[in-house]
C-alpha cells in the first residue's frame, strides 16, 4: 500500500501521488527491525513514531482529515486526533506486514479467503477475470494467497518516479510476480487488459483511484457526498464479458487478514459507452466501499480529498 502525497491539481488533472513519506534511512531501520525483532520490534516503534507525526505534522493531520470527516463527521479537536493516530497506525502496520511478508516469507501472515469456491468457479468460465480492490487493508500481501486461482495476473499499476517504498517481493529478492500494465500507456493498457483478459487470464485494478484521464470517470455517492471513480473497467468488462469481482482486505487479527468476496458485478454487452452508461456499476462498487469504511473505519487509507470537485462546485454556487 502506497502512501498518497498530496498535490495541487495539476494540467493532467492528478491531485494525488503514491510516492512514499519518509527517508531511504528510516525505511530501512523498520526493515531492519523486521529482520532482527519480527513484526512486533517494528510495530513498538510504529507506535511512537505515528504519535510524533500526529500530534507534530500539520501536513498528516490534514490529509487524514480529508476521509476522517466524512466518516466521523461529529468528531472534533481530542476526538478527531484520536481517530488519525488509529487510521495512520493501521496504514503503517499494513506497510510493514508487506515487508513482513518479503522479509520473514509469505508464511508469517495468516491469510483466509472466504468462499475460495467462488473464484475458481468465475475461473472456469475462462472469460478472464478483473479482480477489483481498493486502498484497504494490505491489498499487496492479500494478493500473495491467489496464487490458488493458477493464472496469471496483471496488475494495472503506476509506480512514481523516485518511490523508496518495496513491495513484498522486492524485499525477497524475487521478480515481480505480476505483469505489469502501465495505466499512463497507450489507451491506458485497454489494449493488454482486453488481451490479458481473452486467454482467461486475471486482471487486478483499483476501483477508487483514477490513473488516467479523468474524462473516464464518472460521479457516485460515498461517505455522504460525491467523488469520481473511474468507469474503464465496466467497459472494458462489457466489452469482453469477463465478471468483476470486487475484493476487499481487511486485518483481523496481529498477523492475520481475511480476504472477502464483496460482490461479483456482472455488465452486460452495453451499446452505450459514456459514463451515464455505466454509473449504476461503478455505484455498486461505491455502495461496497461504503459499506467496508463502516465496518472497518481505520483500514481505508484515503489520504488525498476524493471529494474536491464538490466542494470545489458548492464554492461556486
Amino acid at each position: 500500500m502506497n502512501k498518497p502525497s498530496e498535490n495541487k491539481k495539476s494540467g493532467n488533472g492528478k491531485r494525488w501521488s503514491s510516492r512514499s513519506v519518509g527517508s531511504n534511512w528510516q525505511h530501512q531501520i523498520f526493515y531492519c527491525l523486521i529482520r532482527f525483532g519480527g513484526r512486533r520490534a517494528a510495530y513498538l516503534l510504529l507506535y511512537f513514531v505515528v504519535a510524533y507525526y500526529v500530534l507534530f505534522s500539520g501536513l498528516a493531520r490534514k490529509r487524514a482529515s480529508y476521509y476522517l470527516r466524512r466518516r466521523f463527521p461529529n468528531s472534533r479537536g481530542i476526538s478527531r486526533l484520536w481517530h488519525c493516530y488509529r487510521l495512520i497506525l493501521e496504514l503503517g502496520k499494513a506497510l510493514i506486514d508487506r515487508a513482513v511478508v518479503g522479509i520473514l516469507g509469505p508464511e508469517s501472515l495468516d491469510i483466509f479467503l472466504g468462499e475460495p469456491e467462488k473464484l475458481l468457479k468465475l475461473r472456469d468460465e475462462n472469460r478472464g477475470m478483473i479482480m477489483m480492490t481498493a486502498h484497504v487493508g494490505c491489498w499487496q500481501a492479500a494478493m500473495s494467497a491467489l496464487g490458488y486461482l493458477n493464472r496469471p495476473v496483471h496488475l494495472l499499476m503506476r509506480r512514481e518516479d523516485g518511490d523508496i517504498d518495496r513491495h513484498y517481493f522486492e524485499h525477497a529478492g524475487l521478480e515481480c510476480p505480476y505483469q505489469i500494465i502501465d495505466p499512463t500507456g497507450y489507451l491506458g493498457g485497454t489494449l493488454e487488459i482486453v488481451a490479458a483478459l481473452k486467454k482467461g487470464e486475471i486482471v487486478s485494478v483499483m476501483g477508487d483511484r483514477l490513473l488516467g484521464s479523468e474524462k473516464s470517470t464518472t460521479a457516485v455517492d460515498l461517505l455522504g457526498g460525491q467523488v469520481e471513480l473511474p468507469f474503464s473497467a465496466y467497459k472494458i468488462a462489457s466489452v469482453t464479458g469477463a465478471p468483476i469481482v470486487v475484493l476487499f482486505n481487511f486485518k483481523d487479527g496481529s498477523a492475520s487478514y481475511h480476504l472477502q468476496v464483496v460482490k461479483i458485478i456482472r455488465v452486460p454487452e452495453l451499446r452505450g459507452r459514456s459514463a451515464d452508461t455505466f454509473n449504476p456499476y461503478a455505484a455498486e462498487f461505491s455502495a461496497s466501499l461504503d459499506r467496508f469504511c463502516q465496518e472497518h473505519p481505520y483500514q481505508f487509507f484515503n489520504f488525498f480529498d476524493m471529494w474536491l470537485k464538490q466542494q470545489t462546485e458548492n464554492k461556486d454556487t
